[in-house]
């Protein structure tokens, strides 16, 4: 599929396009953070930066509304415009496109949700952006994306047909022996307008040190809801070049302008070799990842910790800290030695710079190595379980004593 990047300002090149031509614009324009972004790329050998920075918002806006003006003038009347912003200057975009588009063509609000991790935030951790979709007229061209229900979703109900009763309330529908009516399979649930897609891994192969660079998958979901194969895709602040990278891999033909140099040059090395990170939180869900053991997890009730999850020498962190590291905990296994459950606890605990760790003995399991010596940074506790044990093991031989 045809792909062009243009190095210039958007305005021109969007000023040049005929009118009616385009089926879809996805738009990441500067977000009005009043900040100059900067980011090398992982071998240090260039850096990408792109200046955000504005006399006013009424100057912001201004550059905005030139824009969005010959976007409604390019887009076909069944095509969308998807505009990506974020708090700080969403209520700009919303009055602009409101403006331009028409309140009445306002289609959602989608919120891209991701994980992220700081603890120097004061106050509430920003963790999503906005993207406002808006279609140029009412009969604008559109996908159902069906996606799984949820597992708090009671299905049998959902296969049950409804009707209405004498007061017009819902209720499920009956024949007239009064067996509940079957509505037949459901094929899913529509796609809703929060997505959560995992923000790039700093190792992902797909990032490449542009500063505001997205996830291709977030690209390809856009695309696949408002167009089709052959369709024209128009970016006009591609940057890194997701939007055009997207479009070759579903084969869309598409448009990108950026008024960076670096930028073009970027884009158009990954059009060339698009590569593109699967998620694996989307494919095979986030319970996929949480294989922390709960057994061993309910050892420690009552004592604050954080879970651990994918790792096989460390089931939980006490929220205390020991020279300002914070202490592991393992609880040893069915079966497992307490040599060998030392050994594990110690090799994930070093690996974390951990200066004491916990582990907590379950079972008396006679160790291999009778010689081996548990690390000093290592403290053995007993569970509950294996006290009374103990002291059952204890009492009991008391009893036989008195009678030999």
């Amino acid at each position: 599929m045809e792909i062009e990047i243009h190095n210039n300002d958007c305005l021109e090149v969007l000023h040049d396009l005929p009118p009616s031509c385009a089926d879809m614009v996805y738009l990441d324009p500067p977000f009005f953070t009043q900040r100059e972004h900067r980011l090398s790329t992982r071998d240090r050998e260039m850096e990408f930066s792109f200046d955000d920075r504005w006399d006013s918002a009424s100057d912001y806006a201004t550059f905005l509304e030139d824009r969005l003006i010959e976007i409604h003038r390019i887009l076909k009347a069944t095509g969308s415009i998807f505009f990506h912003c974020d708090r700080t200057a969403s209520h700009i975009a919303r009055l602009l496109l409101d403006n331009t588009f028409s309140q009445r063509n306002f289609r959602a609000e989608i919120i891209w949700h991701y994980k992220r991790w700081s603890n120097s935030v004061r106050g509430l951790l920003p963790a999503h952006q906005t993207i406002l979709f808006y279609s140029k007229t009412g009969n604008y061209k559109f996908h159902t994306i069906l996606t799984g229900y949820s597992p708090t979703t009671n299905v049998d109900q959902i296969l049950q047909k409804r009707s209405r009763d004498d007061a017009n309330k819902s209720v499920y529908a009956r024949d007239e022996n009064g067996n509940v009516i079957f509505s037949g399979a459901k094929d899913g649930v529509p796609l809703s307008d929060v997505w959560e897609i995992p923000f790039l891994n700093p190792k992902a192969k797909e990032r490449t040190g542009y500063p505001t660079q997205k996830p291709i998958l977030l690209l390809e979901r856009i695309l696949q809801l408002t167009t089709d194969r052959g369709d024209l895709v128009i970016d006009p602040f591609c940057g890194s070049g997701t939007t055009l990278v997207a479009a070759r891999l579903l084969e869309r033909k598409a448009i990108g302008v950026d008024i960076s140099p670096e930028a073009c040059s970027l884009s158009r090395k990954r059009v060339e070799e698009p590569v593109r990170t699967d998620s694996h939180l989307l494919k095979n869900g986030a319970e996929s990842y949480r294989n922390a053991d709960e057994s061993a997890l309910s050892l420690l009730n009552g004592i604050p910790h954080v879970p651990v999850q994918r790792n096989n020498g460390i089931d939980a962190f006490l929220r205390v800290t020991f020279d300002g590291i914070p202490i592991p905990v393992r609880v040893q296994k069915y079966g497992e030695t307490v040599t060998e459950a030392a050994l594990s606890l110690y090799k994930s605990g070093i690996s974390k710079n951990a200066k004491r760790m916990i582990l907590i003995v379950t079972e008396d399991v006679p160790a291999l190595f009778s010689d081996f010596k548990v690390p000093d940074c290592v403290i053995l506790v007993d569970s509950a379980s294996l006290s009374i044990k103990r002291l059952i093991s204890n009492l009991s031989s008391e009893k036989e004593s008195l009678f030999t």
